[in-house]
């Protein structure tokens, strides 16, 4: 069965492609020259958000680099505690919305450090499956279409990571 599944991967982009040449024969469109204009404007498109991910990398980098979120959470800590919010998935729920590798790297540390069973390592999970990289998206797709104003989809955005994050928390102590 996974032989099957490996051979239509493989074959899957092969045969999309193949069916975009003869739709466009049949259509009698010039599907070279349509391509070559899709390129065109996808060039245009990372050109126009080149300068917002290199903002974005920065930005993570230097908040990693920092030591800013160690600090953070030893300042809220006592909070946590009093929540039973376990302090482990902070990191990852600071970095979450904000960048993809980062949080994958976090993830993947509080995995290797608890066990992907324990119960810290599937709240990781599911907060990664539950939220998404906010500004990240938020940047991108606002910066592609020249949006200016993001204030209200950001706050309707964090808003729904944090649901996600505190969600996830409460199944995953709820499922163990």
């Amino acid at each position: 069965m996974i032989e099957f599944v490996n051979f239509i991967s493989n074959l899957a982009m092969p045969m999309i492609i193949l069916l975009i040449v003869i739709y466009g024969l049949i259509e009698k469109k010039e599907v070279f020259d349509k391509f070559i204009e899709g390129a065109k404007d996808g060039i245009k498109i990372v050109i126009n958000i080149f300068p917002t991910l290199v903002g974005l990398f920065l930005a993570v980098g230097t908040l990693r680099s920092s030591g800013i979120i160690d600090i953070i959470i030893k300042f809220i800590d006592p909070l946590l505690k009093l929540i039973n919010f376990p302090s482990e998935i902070m990191p990852l729920a600071i970095l979450r919305p904000i960048s993809g590798s980062s949080s994958i790297a976090i993830a993947t540390d509080i995995m290797k450090n608890f066990g992907v069973d324990s119960q810290i390592g599937m709240m990781a999970a599911v907060i990664m499956g539950a939220t998404e990289t906010t500004l990240y998206t938020i940047a991108v797709y606002s910066s592609s279409v020249k949006i200016k104003k993001t204030r209200f989809v950001l706050i309707a955005a964090l808003t729904a990571d944090i649901v996600g994050i505190l969600t996830s928390i409460v199944i995953c102590r709820f499922l163990s």
